[in-house]
């Protein structure tokens, strides 16, 4: 099963059950979906649907973040309730630990020796992990090893 499959059985499963809550971050999702194959003139698949659903997740977290300092409790309190149904259809994150790893691999593997080489690491680091880890916190390792 698609995961646009999946989302569209769990949208119909919500209308069923009356979940106001997830029906409304369901279409949300499967609109920002369609504009996004609009714009691409293609029909996505599950790794760029994926992207899709991390820029929903991230633009959640910026606004949780935005709410907390304008002490908007209640509006915090929806966004965190809509980004973890959004987490329920993104790949399980990998540990810091396992994404030094792939950092350590990529930089032996690209040569890297200083923070010049960033953009190579990143870009293979990237690539290799798909979703699985957030770019912040690949930075931030990659920058740590690379000035070891």
């Amino acid at each position: 099963m698609t995961l646009k499959e999946k989302l569209d059985l769990d949208l119909r499963e919500a209308l069923i059950n009356h979940n106001k809550m997830t029906c409304s971050v369901l279409r949300l999702i499967k609109g920002a979906i369609k504009n996004t194959e609009i714009e691409k003139k293609k029909e996505l698949n599950d790794d760029e649907i994926i992207s899709v659903l991390e820029k929903q997740a991230k633009q959640r977290k910026d606004s949780i973040e935005a709410y907390q300092k304008g002490n908007r409790q209640d509006l915090v309190e929806q966004e965190t309730k809509e980004l973890e149904i959004i987490k329920k259809y993104l790949p399980e994150k990998i540990g810091e630990d396992e994404i030094r790893k792939v950092v350590k691999k990529a930089i032996s593997s690209v040569g890297a020796e200083s923070l010049a080489d960033m953009g190579k690491v990143m870009g293979q680091v990237m690539s290799e992990l798909k979703g699985k880890a957030e770019g912040q916190t690949v930075n931030q390792i990659v920058k740590e090893e690379l000035e070891r």
